[in-house]
């Protein structure tokens, strides 16, 4: 109800002045008889032309009211501003001519056509004002784009809508700044809205990189890469291909989605970030150009290289010495596994772990309406651990999320270097123990519906690890 209050007012000023009309012959007579009949008859016109001029208030009041809907903050107008403004304008231009017309009595064809002579000379003055009004017109009637759209006009030209009105569209940029753009330009030029038909959209980064690089273990890294990205929807998929083949190098397209234009800025800076990461450690670098004339030294190949940088960097293996981490990393095995491929099986026995060079695997629990994923590891992490050093059953399920590699060690492996180094089982269950309570904060802060597996003291893992190991 609130949104028809304005019309009380015109629906009672006009009541009155319907009285007045209706019983016009009696107010004549009277006023007649105290002032004369100039009175009577300018009563009598002054009376049947506010009549009219009420009929237009209230129309356009009514039309407020029909373009304001339920007067919702934040809502867009019903009716766009421009047109709501030319139906205002048209209702008073009909109320002035009927009291040309029909009060005043004065011929109105002849007005017109004085009329239309003076608008040509305005219409041919104003061309460029008025074609952008009429493309205004067409853009409210069409809706190509709304109040809140980002749209982009021409490359460095984006902005959100704020306003349209008579003659231009106003955007706001992602910088804060006003961009003031005629509407005839807008309706004239091609434009891109990427808000619609929905807020979601695609971007695509381009990378090119050396033809000696595989295509597949290419695609592999950079959707690795993809998947780990903050901001980066996951439905639908991102995916790599391959978009054309230069003389300096194979151009790869990463292409993932977002959520809204506004985030475009720090979601291609997470993206490009999180690529230049894994390609570093996957130790890919980016084409250079082949015009460029630089002596290029043919790369020696350190054997093993990979597999001990990967258990350096790992604080479970931060007590061993260099000598021992080359042996560990000489006797890993490496495996390549398919997305959708499970690498351990939940509550599966095992004697290993597992280190992920490349690739992205995601940590399930088996629930009553089907699997929970609790968390995702990228290159660089390890899973397995718990079985590797106390023989107990996998914890949960690890699938892969993209063709991957990961290097397996197992209990063998280690078996020798606790032997010569039984020091070596003590600062090992203290870490295992303060990667499970790190684990468990993890987990709780999640809110992940299932508990896992409860944190053990240090001393009852080393209790488990030395029996498990027979030192």
């Amino acid at each position: 109800m609130t949104v028809f209050r304005p019309l009380l007012s015109p629906v009672a000023v006009l009541l009155v002045l319907s009285g007045a009309v209706a019983n016009k012959a009696w107010l004549h007579d009277h006023l007649t008889a105290l002032g004369g009949p100039m009175l009577g008859d300018g009563v009598e016109m002054a009376v049947a032309a506010a009549a009219w001029l009420a009929v237009a208030w209230l129309g356009s009041r009514l039309l407020d009211a029909l373009a304001t809907g339920n007067g919702r903050q934040g809502r867009p107008p019903r009716i766009p501003r421009l047109l709501s403004d030319l139906l205002r304008a048209l209702l008073y231009g009909v109320a002035l001519l009927a009291i040309l017309a029909f009060v005043l009595g004065q011929p109105v064809t002849g007005l017109l056509a004085t009329s239309g002579v003076v608008i040509a000379v305005l219409g041919f003055a104003l061309r460029n004002m008025i074609a952008d009004i009429f493309s205004g017109i067409a853009l409210n009637i069409e809706h190509p784009y709304r109040i809140g759209d980002w749209i982009e006009l021409a490359p460095g030209a984006a902005g959100q809508v704020d306003e349209i009105n008579w003659r231009a569209t106003r955007l706001i940029t992602s910088e804060g700044t006003a961009l003031i753009v005629p509407n005839g330009i807008v309706a004239g030029s091609r434009f891109t809205n990427f808000s619609s038909p929905e807020r979601r959209f695609r971007v695509a980064i381009p990378i090119l990189l050396d033809q000696e690089v595989p295509v597949a273990r290419a695609k592999r890294v950079l959707l690795s890469a993809l998947l780990c990205a903050e901001g980066v929807l996951p439905d639908p998929r991102p995916d790599v291909v391959v978009e054309a083949l230069t003389p300096n190098g194979v151009a790869y397209q990463a292409r993932f989605w977002l959520d809204d234009y506004a985030h475009l800025t720090a979601g291609r800076d997470a993206v490009a970030t999180v690529l230049l990461e894994h390609l570093g450690r996957a130790g890919i670098d980016l084409a250079r150009p082949k015009r460029e004339f630089r002596p290029r030294r043919a790369p020696v190949p350190v054997p093993g290289a990979l597999r001990r940088s990967l258990l350096r960097q790992l604080d479970l293996f931060a007590a061993f010495d260099d000598s021992e981490i080359a042996e560990l990393g000489q006797a890993m095995r490496r495996r390549h596994l398919l997305a959708g491929d499970t690498a351990v099986h939940q509550g599966e026995d095992g004697e290993s772990l597992f280190v992920i060079a490349e690739g992205v695997f995601d940590v399930q629990l088996a629930g009553e309406q089907g699997p929970v994923r609790l968390n995702r590891l990228r290159p660089g992490d390890v899973f397995g651990e718990m079985s590797l050093l106390t023989g107990q059953p996998r914890s949960a399920s690890v699938v892969a999320c993209t063709d991957s590699v990961v290097f397996e060690l197992d209990k063998s492996h280690v078996d020798p270097v606790l032997r010569r180094r039984p020091e070596l089982a003590r600062q090992l269950a203290e870490l295992m123990a303060q990667r499970q309570t790190r684990n468990e904060a993890a987990r709780d802060r999640q809110g992940r519906g299932e508990p896992g597996p409860a944190a053990v003291g240090s001393q009852d893992l080393l209790a488990r690890l030395r029996g498990f190991f027979k030192l």
